[in-house]
């Protein structure tokens, strides 16, 4: 008990050290896709004409009583590891209210992709690393056991970067929450791990979006179109401008033609100068304001959850 106590310890002390001097990663506890599958808590969602499945996670907490206490006793274990949390029911409470909101409104600016709802709640929760939960139950005679697995996906780009499962001890008479927590404590030193490996891979080459470039049809100027005193291509300023500000100088030009260009793999810091947190959007808003500045283009910024903008130029 007591190595184990001591090994407890050293966990949070090293998440302390390594995120003391940059935003703190945060957690969110969800259940995953296939467990809400299995309990017929999914929705359809119109995406941009196509029909998708998605979990419903309002009816999934309504609905089944276990979950509530699963998230809760996942989140305290995550807790008293050094990792902040964020709580399902809570973001969910605030997209409701923000719904209400935007319903009384007349009319939007449309600053937004199409999103899904899962999207939405990213942006809502502003959760660094997505914790997708799924446990199953069998009976052997009086006792119970819990087989579970748990997914640790990158809010941002939706990549898995920890992952833990196994099977606990049979144990009578304990309630599922229970039984989960002592199934999970053998594997979440491993888990955890995981995460610190990503965290500092994040503090150290910056974390991971996607941005995109479009041009409205009436406008002047496309990617080819030579500007400045240098006369040097829109493309290739926008290209010099990443290299400055992404965390060294680290994306990746997927595509790029005189009417779009598609950056992928680009590695923004975790906090910009003021020492505030940097998503997808705040990162855009930089080259945004480039652009507006010393050329005199105006842009119209799109996000889509945390990791993805889209940068459209001639017009707002």
């Amino acid at each position: 008990m007591l190595k184990k106590t001591l090994l407890l310890a050293l966990l949070a002390l090293n998440v302390c050290l390594a995120f003391g001097q940059a935003k703190k990663p945060t957690l969110m506890v969800l259940p995953s896709d296939v467990w809400c599958r299995e309990r017929g808590y999914m929705m359809d969602f119109d995406d941009m004409g196509a029909v998708r499945s998605l979990p419903d996670y309002k009816a999934a907490l309504q609905g089944d009583a276990d979950l509530s206490l699963v998230i809760a006793k996942i989140g305290q274990m995550m807790s008293e590891r050094g990792f902040d949390l964020k709580l399902l029911e809570q973001a969910l409470r605030t997209l409701d209210a923000e719904a209400a909101e935007d319903a009384m409104l007349t009319s939007k600016t449309g600053s937004e992709l199409s999103e899904t709802p899962l999207d939405k709640l990213k942006k809502t929760a502003k959760a660094d690393i997505l914790m997708y939960v799924y446990w199953r139950t069998a009976s052997m005679g009086p006792r119970s056991e819990v087989t579970f697995n748990i997914s640790g996906v990158d809010a941002y780009t939706d990549k898995q970067i920890a992952n833990g499962q196994g099977t606990g001890q049979p144990s009578m008479g304990a309630d599922v929450a229970v039984l989960l927590a002592e199934a999970v404590i053998q594997h979440i030193d491993t888990f955890n791990e995981q995460l610190l490996g990503k965290f500092n891979d994040w503090f150290e080459n910056g974390r991971e979006i996607t941005l995109r470039m479009k041009r409205f049809d009436e406008c002047e100027y496309d990617f080819e179109s030579a500007l400045g005193p240098e006369e040097e291509e829109l493309g290739v300023l926008v290209e010099d401008w990443l290299a400055e500000h992404c965390a060294g100088g680290r994306f990746n030009t997927t595509d790029a033609t005189a009417d779009m260009m598609f950056f992928e793999e680009v590695r923004i810091p975790m906090v910009n100068e003021k020492g505030r947190a940097l998503d997808a959007r705040s990162f855009a808003r930089g080259l945004q304001g480039m652009l507006r500045r010393e050329y005199g283009i105006e842009t119209k910024l799109m996000t889509k959850g945390l990791g993805q903008a889209t940068l459209v130029i001639g017009g707002k």
